[in-house]
């Protein structure tokens, strides 16, 4: 059972099994077991990816392949064409030669009138295919659909909260759960409350909702706080921003993936932009607990990263004050012995509504909510106003005129009381992305304490005064407790990977294809997915932006795949040992690094991998596991064969 989900926000999917069984003759042929017993699991040394086939939407940068699941029996893949709004059924019987059969619109999976609506998510379970549906709007109620994966028949659907985004089956394939994001409209005027919907499907054709709702949390806002959970969205969009407008837990919280323990009774879901994990009780439907993910230190040696983009070049440092908030898209569960851990992408999402609109950045708070700003301009001395009709935000000029950086704090890139120093040049920390509503000093209340431009406390002053930069994602993936505690991080390893100053397990260096000619990493290190000849262009923001994964299990070993959004490809990690996983492979299938994609969309190959569906030897079509993967921007769904030593 695989499951994914349209939304940047994220892919839960549970462990599958792998069994890889072999004769005798051929383990010994591979260097393998010297077990006389042939029907003992055989659990490779190593896994490689290659790539194999590859359909194409024809599509670029539409988000025409998203998210994907597999169905073993019709040898179908169920891919989310959000471009489309509908769902693109690929034959995989041959998985080198990908083959559209068929699209469904929403009006041939439900049977109310849904006009506009669009595919979020898809996932698969015996022979019931499971959708998650946006209604439009996307506040309105979505719906969930169900269909015989063999016929493509409708068996039923029901209503559930507002944007469902990625959808799972539990794997005792009893229940289908879906978290309803519950994002705002553009100009922040309506709201929907987050929630999870738990519907049980033992007859598929007459399901039961559910709801684990988030209202319980209402009260405890102050609380969440101060352990770490984001609850910073305006209550009211009409009135000055500030501790006294801020929203409500639920319509705070969204929920983006989720994950299912393997005994079916317990589920977490990311809440991305909250920096937390729901933690939700099946049998209830009760979200029991909210987990803060807590903050990375940048300043710590092993959590380093380039924080700019200019001027170009690979600086991975560490940065004192500046942390990542992890803000995980895809979030997976898997077992290690008797204990279930979860395993997330951290890709880093903001909140940005009404980013399009000219009278929002006129000063009409009205009109959206932007919580980005760059470092340079939040702690410029000459205040937030120089700002004004480009990029400010309206509701960073509510709480105070400018900003300053604490100079215990920031001394080491010269910041001293009311001067930033060269801490906001461009090639410091000025460039680099962060959110201006965390890391101010605060009064007991939540009110900001205020200082005068000279750096000195002063109640009538309007100068904000930041101790930490709060950075988005964490650039990283993690393992944690069914508790929400940190096991494990990658800490700075994606980008020095791709800065070619680290290799796998085994010695392997990153390479990918430039036409012709295969080159280093390095030579595009922290490229974007929808532009030619951009080395560096993103360590300013996310950098590689670590976002969709799913895991596996071969034999005694799991692995997790993740998808590198910006940069490209997938890297696979060995988590069988949830304290120290092992970077084990990595493959990009970008082709042309330096023209325009979109005027070489032929020549590229595949950009933005957004959802991944692990396929197991004894599922595959081809008798090999295989990894299938969705690229939004280049619209491309790509089979990648893993090749199994032993």
């Amino acid at each position: 059972m695989t499951t994914f989900s349209a939304k940047k926000a994220p892919f839960p999917f549970q462990l599958r099994s792998l069994t890889v069984v072999l004769t005798a003759a051929v383990l010994a042929a591979c260097g393998g077991s010297d077990s006389d017993d042939a029907s003992l699991p055989v659990t490779p040394a190593t896994v490689s990816l290659e790539k194999i086939g590859s359909y194409s939407a024809g599509v670029f940068g539409q988000s025409a392949a998203e998210i994907v699941a597999f169905h073993k029996t019709s040898k179908r893949a169920f891919v989310v064409n959000a471009e489309a709004g509908a769902l693109d059924v690929l034959d995989l019987s041959n998985p080198s030669q990908p083959r559209k059969i068929q699209t469904l619109s929403t009006k041939d999976v439900v049977a109310v009138d849904m006009a506009g609506a669009q595919i979020n998510s898809v996932a698969v379970h015996g022979d019931v295919v499971a959708l998650a549906i946006e209604a439009n709007p996307k506040t309105d109620p979505g719906r969930v659909a169900l269909l015989n994966a063999n016929s493509l028949a409708k068996l039923a659907d029901v209503q559930v909260g507002a944007q469902p985004d990625s959808i799972v089956f539990t794997p005792d394939g009893k229940h289908v759960l879906t978290p309803n994001e519950g994002e705002p409209n553009n100009d922040y005027s309506v709201d929907p409350e987050g929630s999870i919907s738990i519907i049980a499907v033992a007859d598929p054709t007459k399901p039961v909702v559910r709801t684990a709702a988030f209202t319980a949390f209402n009260g405890q806002e102050r609380a969440l706080r101060a352990q770490g959970v984001r609850i910073f969205g305006p209550a009211s969009n009409q009135q000055t921003y500030g501790a006294g407008n801020l929203s409500s837990a639920a319509k705070d919280f969204e929920p983006e993936y989720i994950a299912v323990s393997s005994d079916s009774k317990t589920a977490w879901a990311t809440l991305q932009e909250n920096n937390a994990l729901a933690k939700i009780d099946i049998a209830s439907a009760t979200v029991t607990a909210i987990l803060p993910l807590g903050y990375k230190d940048y300043g710590q040696v092993g959590n380093e990263i380039d924080a700019s983009d200019n001027p170009a070049g690979i600086h991975i440092k560490t940065w004192p004050g500046v942390v990542g908030m992890y803000h995980p898209d895809t979030i997976a569960s898997f077992a290690a012995g008797s204990t279930t851990y979860l395993v997330t992408a951290n890709e880093g999402d903001s909140r940005a509504w009404g980013e399009d609109d000219d009278a929002y950045w006129a000063g009409d708070r009205s009109k959206g909510f932007v919580e980005e700003f760059r470092v340079k301009h939040l702690v410029h001395k000459g205040g937030f106003d120089r700002r004004a009709n480009d990029d400010l935000p309206p509701q960073l000029r509510d709480l105070a005129a400018g900003a300053l950086l604490n100079p215990s704090i920031f001394n080491y890139c010269g910041a001293t009381a009311g001067e930033p120093g060269d801490c906001r040049s461009d090639a410091v920390l000025g460039r680099l992305n962060i959110s201006w509503t965390e890391g101010f000093q605060k009064n007991a209340d939540g009110t900001p304490r205020l200082y005068n431009a000279a750096g000195v406390v002063d109640a009538n002053g309007d100068r904000l005064m930041y101790d930490t930069l709060h950075s988005y994602g964490a650039r990283s993936i993690s393992i944690w407790d069914e508790n929400g505690a940190q096991v494990w991080d990658s800490g700075a390893q994606l980008e020095q990977f791709i800065a070619n100053q680290i290799t796998t397990r085994t010695g392997k260096s990153c390479t990918i294809t430039d036409g012709a000619a295969t080159v280093n990493c390095a030579s595009y290190f922290n490229s974007g997915h929808d532009e030619g000849d951009a080395f560096d262009s993103r360590s300013d923001a996310k950098g590689p932006e670590p976002e969709g994964l799913t895991v596996g299990t071969i034999g005694e070993k799991t692995f997790a795949f993740i998808g590198l959004e910006r940069f490209g490809g997938v890297v696979v990690y060995d988590i069988t040992d949830p304290k120290q996983p092992t970077l084990e492979d990595y493959l990009n299938t970008r082709t042309e690094w330096a023209s325009d994609p979109e005027t070489n969309l032929a020549a590229v190959g595949d950009l933005g991998p957004e959802g991944l569906a692990f396929v197991s030897a004894a599922d595959s079509p081809n008798g090999k596991p295989l990894l299938l993967v969705g690229n939004e921007v280049s619209g491309t769904t790509t089979v990648f064969q893993l090749n199994l030593a032993y």
